[in-house]
């Protein structure tokens, strides 16, 4: 969210970011690792990342009780009364109304083909979902003929996730840095969509378990999730670190990127079986800092250019000839993803496009 914010200020615009609480016991703490109502360690963490980019002045919470924070109700029915543009990232119920105000609104999917299975199966419910102006989505492939995700009878135009080149400086891996992902091992249920049962990353990752066992350099995750089977994973030799530990601030998450010698990862099986054309902003972290990237396809090599610095995998044996690949000459692979991401992720540039193509 931090790229999108940054990218359409840098580009000249006021930004602003608003948030509800959805439901009861919504926010999580990772210092105690329980899911409750207080929100305080995230509205800390979010006003100390936003003050540092100068955005403190510009957000607002609602949490489930009710309390503003940030800007209070009336500053932000303000905001919105003024509002040229207004991009939600979820299913645009908790800000509904609010952002009627908007001359235009927007709908931004950022979990292709689930989010339009759930979608059909909500109005065949007889839910009323809110309605939008544009839909977009982050899987490139969602409305073509490449994908065979549902619509939920609207129009999707694609948008990649993009990234600030600048907040991602690209320094030398130290010697021995293993590759790495961030990943929840079950971030959803799995969706049954027309007799076919979609899952998530534990899917696919059954596909790629022995990888450690095919490669010299060593393989790491920092992940999360009850069912995570760490046992199984040590004993495949992957190294084990605490998702929640390496993203808990900026600075965690720059410093394990740039103590990696590159990214591994699959994908969430459901945008694999659909053919989504998903990308990663964390891949396009990973490219922006100069560091190779190694993932499971899910179509984006129909609109990312793949073989150097960047491979499009489909199992285990094009996984570990990629990254043998890299070994043998790691400055033209890194040399090669920084320029994917300043070619063809650059925020700029991307959300430059999008703007264009909503005539703001």
């Amino acid at each position: 969210m931090l790229q999108w914010l940054l990218g359409l200020e840098r580009l000249g615009h006021e930004v602003y970011f608003v948030e509800k609480a959805g439901w009861e016991n919504s926010c999580f703490n990772p210092m105690t690792n329980q899911m409750g109502n207080d929100p305080s360690y995230g509205i800390d963490s979010l006003h100390n990342l936003f003050r540092r980019f100068g955005l403190d002045e510009r957000w607002c919470y609602v949490a489930f009780d009710g309390k503003y924070y940030g800007l209070s109700r009336h500053q932000i029915e303000n905001v919105f009364s003024e509002t040229d543009l207004y991009i939600d990232h979820m299913d645009g119920s908790e800000w509904e109304e609010e952002s009627q105000q908007a001359n235009l609104r927007v709908m931004v999917d950022g979990e292709p083909a689930y989010c339009q299975m759930q979608m059909e199966q909500r109005e065949k419910r007889g839910e009323k979902l809110p309605t939008f102006d544009q839909y977009y989505s982050v899987g490139l492939n969602i409305g073509s003929s490449k994908s065979h995700a549902p619509t939920a009878g609207r129009v999707w135009k694609p948008v990649i996730e993009s990234v600030l080149l600048e907040l991602f400086p690209n320094i030398p891996p130290p010697v021995r840095a293993p590759w790495t992902t961030v990943m929840s091992w079950q971030a959803h249920s799995h969706i049954e969509y027309k007799g076919t049962i979609y899952g998530q990353k534990d899917v696919e990752f059954e596909n790629f378990f022995e990888l450690p066992s095919r490669v010299k350099a060593p393989l790491e995750l920092a992940i999360a999730g009850k069912s995570t089977p760490r046992d199984r994973l040590l004993a495949a030799g992957w190294q084990l670190k605490n998702s929640h530990a390496v993203t808990s601030s900026y600075d965690a998450w720059l410093n394990y990127i740039q103590n990696s010698l590159g990214e591994f990862s699959v994908a969430k099986n459901v945008f694999v079986q659909t053919n989504s054309g998903w990308f990663s902003d964390r891949s396009s972290a990973y490219l922006a800092s100069g560091r190779p990237v190694v993932v499971q396809d899910t179509g984006f090599s129909d609109h990312l250019p793949c073989g150097k610095g960047l491979f499009a995998v489909k199992n285990i044996e094009e996984a570990a000839m990629a990254i043998e690949e890299v070994a043998g000459n790691y400055n033209k692979h890194s040399k090669a993803a920084y320029e994917i991401a300043r070619e063809y992720l650059d925020v700029r540039k991307v959300l430059g496009s999008f703007l264009r193509e909503l005539g703001v």
